[in-house]
């Protein structure tokens, strides 16, 4: 289930943008503040219309495909999201169930979710009495549950301690090896250097780089996109990002 976006443009934002995701991949969407990487993706979720161009799913346009269709295809997990009651963890986690309206396998895929997450201890606790990384484990859930062949998630790692963010970031590469397309805004260069299969660097709304990480980050890229000198240190699988 291939996910293509043909010249995207959104004034101000995006201009002229084409890529083609592949499932079974993580693919980091990185850049600078403003360089249009939350629009790309809410672009690729069919949140967002853009001015010019459009996203296709299977070679399908995205505005021709139903949201309910839609909805089951492709999971969005938004940078901060909001929890309006103080549901238990299961509760929540059902929610992703939505776009299938009753459909079979529901308890099964939200338990299914919940042991992906690591959450099972905690089906009955409510969100209010999670911790940070609990939590963010219990919001991907949800779109765990409504197992859809992409997960898109946009800076889920913010705010998370160090543990818990390389926890969640494998378990989004378990997610992929598992055969989903998963696409991740990353601020954290070495995170997607040493997580992501794939990395796209954007500037000013245009794509600067885009292939391994090794090459799509790297230092001289670095320092013309993000304006500032560094190098890489350590091991692959295991570097460290120098500036300054």
């Amino acid at each position: 289930m291939s996910l293509q976006a043909f010249d995207l443009g959104v004034k101000g934002r995006l201009s002229g943008l084409s890529l083609a995701l592949h499932p079974g991949e993580v693919t980091a969407i990185c850049g600078p503040n403003g360089a249009g990487k939350s629009t790309l993706l809410a672009c690729l979720a069919g949140l967002l219309r853009p001015d010019g161009g459009h996203v296709a799913l299977d070679g399908t346009p995205l505005a021709r495909i139903a949201h309910q269709a839609r909805a089951r295809a492709i999971g969005y997990l938004p940078q901060s999201p909001e929890v309006a009651w103080d549901l238990s963890v299961e509760v929540l986690v059902s929610l992703g169930r939505l776009p299938w309206r009753g459909a079979g396998e529901a308890r099964a895929a939200i338990d299914e979710a919940l042991a992906a997450m690591d959450l099972e201890a905690f089906r009955h606790r409510p969100v209010s009495r999670l911790s940070g990384g609990e939590r963010a484990r219990a919001l991907m859930a949800r779109v765990l549950a409504t197992r859809p062949g992409w997960l898109l998630a946009d800076e889920p790692l913010a705010n998370l301690d160090l543990g818990h963010a390389a926890a969640l970031v494998g378990r989004f590469g378990e997610q992929a090896r598992a055969g989903r397309g998963v696409v991740l805004v990353l601020h954290d260069l070495a995170m997607a250097m040493n997580h992501a299969d794939r990395v796209i660097v954007l500037d000013q709304g245009r794509l600067a780089a885009d292939g391994p990480p090794e090459s799509a980050l790297d230092p001289g890229l670095i320092a013309r996109v993000w304006n500032c000198p560094a190098r890489w240190l350590g091991e692959p699988g295991a570097r460290a990002l120098s500036v300054g």
